[in-house]
This record gives structure tokens, C-alpha cells and sequence, in this order.
């Protein structure tokens, strides 16, 4: 019983730990110094409403985005909820993976763009755990949730700490 009631007290902390690194659709952002840096060549995305791709959009950056993955003529809306989630989520993360990998200053680039790129396997995990079933998946999703968590976090402080 020692066993169970330790697991499920690291689900809990995990799951309060992690809630607040979670991409909710608009609510993802690069932290401020990701977009501070977008005077070395970034873009910021943020305005443009990218992380509105809700089923089968037609436009902006959405639409480009689908039709570089060979996806153009696919209609989200009859397709799997997973993968509608999984989809909706890659919309907001890749731009802003793309937008830190663009920063000039190599270091800050690799934080940023691997902040966005976390969050994109945070999201893909999330999706498995309220949809997927296997207990190696669900397992393996906790411990990516966990691991990429701490990884945003720390590259998260060293932006604020290195990043002018």
C-alpha cells in the first residue's frame, strides 16, 4: 500500500508541477527574452493568430504550415480527436520553435527553440495520457512530461539570467 500511495503522490506533485508548462491553444509563449531577442532576426508570431488552427483551417500560417507536411487536402475535422489535439498544438509550438531557432545569438536560439520544441513533446504527451490506454505509453508520456518540464524550466532561468 506504501507503494501505491507513493505513486500517487508523484502524480500529483507532477501533475501540479506541470499543469502551468502545458501549451492550452493561445496561451503558449516563448518567455520575454525569446522575443526581446527578435530584434536579431526573429519573428514574433504571437500577433498573427497562429495558434487559432482549430479542424481544417484555410489560412495564414496554419495553411503554409500543412502544406510544407504534405497535409493540404486533409480534413482535420474528420480525423481522430488525438490527432486534432495533437495538430492544434503542433500550430502554436512549431512557429515558435522556428522563431527561437531564429535569434542570432546561438545560445539564446538553441534555448528558445528548444523551449518551444519541450513544450511541443509536453503537449504530444499530454494528448497520450487523456486519449492513449497502453501502461508503457502512459508511463513513458509521465516521465517525458517530467523531464521536459525541468529542461524549460532551467533553460527558462538561464534565459532570464543570460539573455539581455
Amino acid at each position: 500500500m506504501t507503494r501505491v500511495n507513493l505513486t500517487l503522490a508523484a502524480a500529483l506533485a507532477l501533475s501540479a508541477l506541470s499543469m502551468p508548462a502545458f501549451a492550452q491553444d493561445n496561451d503558449f509563449q516563448l518567455p520575454e527574452q525569446c522575443s526581446t531577442s527578435a530584434s536579431s532576426g526573429a519573428m514574433d508570431h504571437s500577433s498573427m493568430g497562429h495558434g487559432a488552427m482549430h479542424g481544417n483551417q484555410h489560412g495564414g500560417m496554419a495553411s503554409g504550415m500543412m502544406d510544407m507536411m504534405g497535409m493540404a487536402d486533409m480534413d482535420l475535422d474528420a480525423m481522430p480527436e488525438h490527432v486534432q489535439e495533437n495538430m492544434r498544438k503542433m500550430m502554436i509550438t512549431m512557429p515558435a520553435m522556428h522563431d527561437g531557432m531564429m535569434i542570432e545569438d546561438p545560445d539564446i536560439a538553441f534555448a528558445c527553440g528548444m523551449i518551444a520544441h519541450h513544450q511541443g513533446a509536453i503537449d504530444m504527451a499530454q494528448v497520450l495520457l487523456d486519449h492513449g490506454s497502453d501502461p508503457q505509453m502512459r508511463s513513458l508520456a509521465e516521465e517525458i512530461i517530467e523531464a521536459q518540464v525541468s529542461e524549460i524550466e532551467f533553460m527558462t532561468n538561464w534565459l532570464a539570467e543570460n539573455a539581455d
